[in-house]
């Protein structure tokens, strides 16, 4: 099941009072269904709560005479194309010039009389969702869209949403394969896409996996951080221990001032410590600042140069 299966099964089971809205809603799915026009009405979807929905609508609205089709897609076995249809062209007539259309339209708009209040452009924009609406797995992405067959429905549908008082909706379009793209990019956008039209679960899954997202990034960065100043400090530490085995080499240890001997001794016992460290296990113990001081002269004893910020 998809996260987009998902969220149709919850705008399938939104409950809308009054016939005015389920009447939006209908209208969002047929006009941007498979064909819409009065002498014929055919939906199809491969959401079988989509299908239930447009049925009960149907039947709620208008009680037409609908056939019901089901077949398996050609590209896998595990899905279904569900085809909604209606028999007699006179009630598809009916139904169309019901929503203000009428056959001498050269191309489909939409009929703004129904979707005259906030409340109503939500249905409608519910139904467009359940027609030709998708969402990412946020898991793998933020997208949302609705895939519409003429630039002219694009752009209405667009327009409705832009007007939206209550979100700041920013869809964009683009074509693809002769299909026009309306589509959300962004986890906040979407969620209030999702809130609006009727899914506020599918909307608060998308903030939760967001949150669990950001503490993993978070836990990511830490432990890379903290995994590269480990590596600075074995780093560093491989080249003083090899400085100070070259002074013992060439003139013994004992010979190093007592302030660098002791520390060069602390150094050879403790090679992962960093510099924080060896300065605090000194007698008396000094800074990070002093330890690299000491360190550096050591260094210098060696002929061997560092650069001053590891360890």
């Amino acid at each position: 099941m998809s996260f987009s299966s998902d969220i149709k099964r919850e705008l399938s089971a939104f409950e809308a009072y009054g016939r005015e809205p389920l009447k939006a809603e209908l209208y969002g799915m047929l006009l941007f269904g498979k064909t819409f026009r009065e002498d014929k009405i055919v939906f199809t979807t491969e959401s079988a709560d989509a299908a239930r929905r447009i049925t009960m609508l149907l039947t709620n609205l208008y009680m037409p005479i609908i056939e019901k089709q089901t077949a398996l897609r050609a590209k896998t076995s595990q899905s279904r194309l569900f085809k909604i249809s209606l028999i007699d062209s006179g009630e598809c007539k009916k139904i169309f010039e019901d929503f203000g259309h009428s056959g001498k339209q050269i191309n489909l708009r939409v009929n703004r009389a129904n979707v005259s209040s906030e409340e109503l452009s939500a249905a409608f924009v519910r139904g467009v969702f359940l027609s030709c609406g998708s969402v990412s797995d946020p898991m793998k992405g933020y997208h949302a869209e609705f895939c519409v067959p003429h630039k002219n429905l694009a752009a209405d549908l667009c327009k409705i949403l832009k007007e939206v008082t209550e979100c700041d909706f920013m869809p964009k379009t683009v074509l693809r394969g002769g299909n026009y793209i309306v589509y959300f990019k962004g986890s906040e956008q979407i969620c209030d896409l999702l809130t609006y039209i009727g899914a506020p679960i599918g909307a608060m899954e998308i903030m939760g996996t967001k949150a669990v997202k950001q503490v993993r990034n978070n836990v990511n960065r830490r432990i890379n951080g903290e995994m590269a100043n480990i590596g600075k400090v074995a780093s560093a530490s491989a080249r003083q221990i090899e400085a100070i085995n070259i002074i013992k080499q060439k003139y013994g240890l004992e010979a190093l001032p007592d302030d660098l001997r002791e520390i060069a001794y602390l150094r050879l016992e403790n090679p992962e410590m960093s510099l924080r460290d060896l300065g605090q296990n000194l007698n008396p113990p000094i800074s990070r600042s002093g330890a690299n001081h000491r360190i550096q002269r050591l260094l210098e004893y060696a002929g061997v140069t560092e650069d001053k910020n590891n360890g």
